[in-house]
């Protein structure tokens, strides 16, 4: 009898957010088994390995910015308010799985770091028609990367305020206005 998908998610959840609060050192799988209130041979049946668990995420991930490029693309703002606004998101499903193989790539991972790569060109394939240049789209990306730098650290002093409201409508209009195609 197959174990439900969602004994799956549950230990793909705990291995996230050991990734995510202690890092890839920590995120074996004893602790992952653990985390996800699992037998170690529960975690196995899904999982043989940590890198089949990496693996998971790297997949998790792909599915998310697949799932958010389709939002992009629908979204009556358009690619670059939806790019920009979305940038100064934290917490969400898609900025908790970018954290999580963040971590996996730091601890050396090749195909989690190219799953990164892979991410932002996406994001800029998208964003491309509806840039004037190069320069543009590279703007509309460095200003997502701002917003969401301060986003994560602002709690930190040295991080820049993160606008939002009217701030954050005037900022995306500067920007599209910079940047139209």
């Amino acid at each position: 009898m197959s174990r439900p998908p969602h004994a799956r998610e549950k230990v793909l959840d705990a291995f996230e957010r050991l990734l995510i609060d202690e890092g890839a050192r920590a995120a074996t799988m004893d602790a992952t088994a653990r985390a996800a209130g699992v037998s170690k041979g529960g975690l196995l049946y899904h999982f043989g390995s940590k890198d089949a668990l990496e693996q998971g995420i790297i997949e998790r991930l792909a599915a998310l910015v697949d799932a958010d490029l389709a939002a992009m693309a629908a979204s009556p703002e358009g690619p670059v308010a939806y790019f920009l606004r979305t940038s100064a998101v934290a917490g969400d499903p898609l900025d908790r799985v970018i954290v999580a193989t963040s971590r996996i790539a730091q601890s050396g991972n090749t195909t989690a770091r190219d799953a990164l790569r892979d991410t932002r060109e996406s994001w800029a394939d998208a964003l491309r028609p509806h840039t004037a240049d190069a320069a543009a789209l590279d703007l509309v990306l460095l200003v997502g990367d701002g917003l969401y730098a301060n986003y994560q650290q602002q709690h930190d002093a040295a991080a820049g305020p993160v606008p939002s409201g009217p701030a954050m409508d005037a900022l995306i209009a500067l920007v599209e206005r910079s940047t139209r195609a």
